[in-house]
């Protein structure tokens, strides 16, 4: 049985899909690529079927990673399929336990710098959408610090189903 992971940010445009593109790399460096599925969301629909902002494609090509992306809003019928959704913040973190149908798909909800520990008293990745290049920068680099963490989780989850 495949794991589940979505990642989701608001318009799933910025850090959602650099999350996505991160992660799923890490995923195949530690080949769990055909037990792991990775994808993500916006909590907002406003730019459902566009691709990634233009910044983070070229963050994200920069840095050797994969950008291909279509942006989509995130459905509570989505947890009943996901093993894990992932905040990018912790308005994203309130918003999605609410959307959550049942106490058991709340619980599913984690912020992604809690991977981090080396995050602090801060447990958000900040929206870049308003800045400058140097800001979807410093979220690649938070999103690369807490995928080591969430790697460490997943993978012990996963073989914990396979044992």
């Amino acid at each position: 049985m495949t794991f589940s992971i979505c990642f989701v940010c608001t318009g799933n445009i910025c850090r959602s899909p650099m999350a996505e593109s991160v992660f799923r790399a890490r995923i195949e460096e530690a080949g769990l690529d055909s037990l792991v599925e990775v994808d993500s969301a916006g909590t907002g629909g406003w730019h459902e079927g566009d691709g990634a902002d233009p910044r983070t494609v070229a963050v994200l090509e920069a840095h050797g990673y994969g950008s291909d992306h279509a942006a989509r809003q995130f459905q509570a019928s989505w947890f009943a399929r996901l093993d894990l959704v992932i905040a990018l913040d912790s308005g994203h973190l309130k918003a999605l336990r609410r959307l959550a149908p049942t106490p058991q798909d709340a619980e599913k909800v984690r912020l992604l710098r809690s991977y981090d520990p080396a995050a602090g008293a801060d447990p958000d990745v900040p929206d870049p959408y308003y800045g400058h290049i140097e800001g979807f920068e410093d979220c690649l680099e938070m999103v690369e610090a807490a995928s080591r963490g969430l790697l460490a989780a997943v993978q012990e989850q996963v073989e914990g189903r396979a044992a």
